[in-house]
């Protein structure tokens, strides 16, 4: 069993109560590591040394080209260790090994993305009204960010946050999911050995009621970015109004998945099938709400339903697995609750919907990949966001019909559709009121792309160029070269 700590102010530390907690492996429940359990404590000591690293450290001094080298290095980093973050990953989620490798690439793209935006905001020259002046745009950082990580994605998820605030200059605080924090923990040490100056990184582990809730409600914290649930969303923007801080915010989904007619039918059945059942629907992205235009709807609920019989369960670490585990006992309860409610709402179960009978996943937090139709837009598994290998199946008549029913709900995070019709494509990806369309593809990241959601979804944009400048203030100096006296005030008119 692994014994690890948290780093504050340059320094591996103890949770100051001395409390800890362990982490297990969703698929048997084997204990991987025992970590401290911070509090309100350990988060004022990290605040207050991101704080003066910030304010009165070196850091502030640190040139754009040199805060892009460090990412490099980091980048650097995560490519030589890419494969024990991987299992890392694997171990404390339960996702397959070859979806951590993915995901590696996606972090080590995410930091060479950022260190080659680190030097590119040197300030914006605008045209003043005044003669004999200039006006100048600069963006500098935001200060002391709190980055609170969900569980699914603890690295990735980490990467989109911590990039581009050190690229701006900033200093952070990171909180990762009490359930998964290996992988953050082993990030945290690969950017020490990158060289940033003791304050600028801090990792406190512990639960969100204390920890999280400190950084939210800090004064000295400048800014948060969180994803996560909406509850804990809604409770994060009532106690970061103590400060104003800035939020950026990614709460979830509830995503279409929409197939015409005259859309290519293998890769539509194909991409259904990659859009719900990668780490076992537990993708805030995930296209669970399928809808299928009538014409081909009973076919290929039929094939979706056969592919769907065929997903092998199974420990992460084999590579003949295509699906895992879920992450705890209380999501399978959440997620058996839904497949309840599905089918006393009249939803039709054609495949799955129970734990699997195998006997050699009876220790793991197993649910069989899980296909409803005949469901309609009223229904709660189709309005509400279940977070796992659930498909539900609505069909529609027409393109109207298809774009109504998919902008009929709460969210607004991601949504896909599948056509050969470009005329289609145009009025559709623009009639949707999602932050994310895909064409004929569906959960598709990268770097230079964007990423948030409409509506309930959240607030703010993470990866892009947009997602550095979450973490950036924009200043106007203007500069009078030729001043003289108004002469105004005190009679110096007369």
């Amino acid at each position: 069993m692994l014994r690890k700590k948290m780093y504050i102010d340059g320094t591996w530390v103890e949770a100051r109560s001395g409390k800890t907690s362990r982490t297990s492996n969703p698929f048997d429940q084997s204990i991987l590591a025992e970590v401290p359990s911070g509090d309100r404590e350990d988060a004022r000591a990290a605040i207050t040394a991101a704080r003066r690293a910030f304010d009165h450290g070196p850091w502030s001094g640190v040139t754009g080209p040199e805060r892009g080298r460090m990412l490099q290095r980091l980048a650097d980093l995560v490519v030589r260790e890419r494969e024990d973050l991987a299992r890392l990953e694997t171990l404390d989620t339960g996702k397959t090994l070859e979806e951590s490798r993915w995901d590696m690439d996606g972090v080590a793209e995410i930091f060479r993305y950022y260190a080659g935006l680190a030097d590119k905001d040197e300030g914006e020259v605008i045209a003043s009204p005044v003669a004999s002046s200039t006006s100048l745009l600069l963006r500098e950082p935001i200060g002391v960010c709190g980055q609170i990580m969900p569980w699914n994605y603890p690295l990735l998820q980490a990467s989109w946050k911590m990039a581009p605030a050190l690229a701006a200059g900033c200093a952070i605080v990171m909180k990762p999911s009490e359930i998964t924090p290996l992988s953050t923990i082993r990030i945290t040490e690969l950017a020490e050995e990158a060289g940033y100056p003791p304050g600028v990184v801090n990792l406190v582990l512990g639960p969100g009621r204390s920890v999280g809730a400190e950084l939210a409600e800090s004064l000295d914290v400048d800014m948060i970015s969180f994803t996560g649930g909406a509850v804990a969303g809604r409770k994060i923007v009532m106690a970061a109004s103590g400060n104003m801080k800035k939020l950026a915010l990614e709460l979830g989904g509830k995503n279409p998945n929409i197939v015409f007619a005259d859309a290519d039918f293998d890769l539509a059945v194909d991409q259904a099938l990659n859009a719900v059942f990668f780490h076992a629907g537990q993708i805030c992205s995930a296209g669970t709400r399928l809808m299928v235009e009538d014409a081909i709807h009973d076919e290929f609920v039929e094939a979706l339903a056969a592919r769907i019989a065929r997903i092998r369960l199974g420990d992460g670490m084999d590579p003949a697995t295509e699906m895992g585990p879920l992450i705890s006992a209380g999501h399978l309860a959440k997620v058996e609750e839904y497949a309840a409610i599905g089918r006393a709402e009249g939803a039709k179960l054609l495949v799955g919907g129970k734990r699997p009978e195998d006997a050699a996943l009876q220790d793991g937090f197993f649910f069989e990949p899980t296909l409803f139709a005949q469901c309609t837009a009223a229904m709660r598994i189709v309005r509400e966001e279940v977070f796992g290998p659930i498909i539900t199946v609505e069909r529609f008549a027409g393109e109207k019909e298809a774009v109504r029913l998919a902008n009929d709900t709460e969210y607004g995070l991601s949504a896909g559709f599948f056509t050969r019709d470009p005329d289609r494509i145009h009025r559709v990806a623009r009639a949707l009121r999602f932050g994310t369309v895909w064409v004929n593809d569906f959960n598709v990241y990268f770097a230079q792309a964007p990423w948030g959601g409409y509506k309930q979804s959240g607030m703010g944009r993470e990866l892009g160029r947009i997602g550095l400048e979450e973490y950036q203030e924009v200043k106007h100096v203007f500069q009078n070269h030729d001043p003289k006296p108004l002469g105004w005030f005190g009679g110096a008119r007369g």
